[in-house]
């Protein structure tokens, strides 16, 4: 892998602290991962080459979302997509920033398979889903739908279910089956089908769940940046105080002003951007890459 590549990631240590929404998440061991990624796929190192400026905004909404790139943990990944490199969480990844920003105590998300009994029994209790985990055939019967059911804080039991063709019809918006269908390139919804299943379910039902930021911003970035195919709802989370110190600072070793800056922004979000605090927390991550690049050029 080129040292241009690392240097890249190493570029970003500034952004990456302005921006962290977890203690936890430290930008060494963080940078430790990405390089693992990068130098065990040849075709995301190719992409990251080909396109920088995605790797930048990855490596920064790591530390803006919360969510570690550690492989032994299966939260998040860094993959290549649509000729960018993508921050991807997963369904495990999402129910973990769920627990850890404290939205639900516990959660699990299940395939329904046909066969299976399945039960709704109310608003705020468990459903029942009846199976024998020791029947060998089980796996090979066709999914009809997955279900997540949630543990709130006050104890009650909120349950999300979709149908199978509803999975599909979002299956069949994200980018990468669309890629897939026309070229055959490598897919999620092929490799690990029933991942992405209950990613699905889980994103839909984490609007009905406590609102939390981390949580939203994920799911943001994934029907975004991540290119998953449900319809997106507006953040409208504020800039944070230190993304206002970091773009303050940038213009000033730039010797740019924000009058400079807000025309561009106003032309780039398609909206009127006057002060500073007209911007929410996910175009604040986009403006500090923005700025980083045109000061390395």
């Amino acid at each position: 892998m080129a040292n241009d590549i690392i240097s890249i990631i190493d570029e970003q240590r500034g952004n990456f602290c302005a921006v962290i929404a977890d203690n936890g998440i430290e930008f060494d061991r963080e940078r430790t991962f990405a390089i693992q990624a990068l130098q065990t796929n040849d075709y995301l190192c190719k992409v990251a080459t080909n396109n920088p400026n995605s790797l930048r905004a990855a490596v920064v909404n790591v530390a803006a979302i919360g969510i570690s790139l550690n492989p032994a943990s299966k939260l998040a990944y860094l993959v290549p997509r649509d000729g960018k490199v993508c921050l991807d969480i997963s369904y495990m990844g999402m129910m973990h920033l769920a627990q850890q920003c404290g939205a639900i105590q516990w959660g699990q998300a299940v395939l329904v398979r046909e066969g299976d009994q399945f039960e709704l029994r109310g608003i705020a209790q468990e459903p029942v889903h009846k199976y024998s985990p020791f029947d060998k055939d089980r796996n090979l019967r066709p999914v009809v739908g997955v279900y997540v059911v949630v543990k709130t804080d006050t104890g009650d039991y909120l349950t999300e279910c979709m149908n199978i063709e509803e999975v599909y019809a979002i299956r069949d918006r994200s980018s990468a089956w669309k890629a897939w269908v026309k070229d055959k390139k490598k897919c999620p919804w092929v490799t690990d089908e029933g991942e992405m299943i209950k990613k699905t379910v889980v994103k839909r039902a984490a609007k009905y769940w406590p609102r939390r930021d981390r949580l939203d911003k994920a799911i943001h970035h994934l029907n975004t940046d991540g290119g998953e195919g449900m319809a997106p709802e507006k953040d409208i989370t504020q800039i944070s105080q230190d993304q206002i110190v970091a773009i303050t600072d940038l213009l000033n070793a730039m010797e740019k002003t924000w009058d400079d800056l807000a025309k561009v922004l106003t032309s780039n979000f398609h909206r009127e951007i006057g002060n500073i605090e007209d911007l929410s927390q996910d175009e604040g991550v986009k403006v500090i890459a923005f700025l980083n690049k045109k000061k390395a050029a």
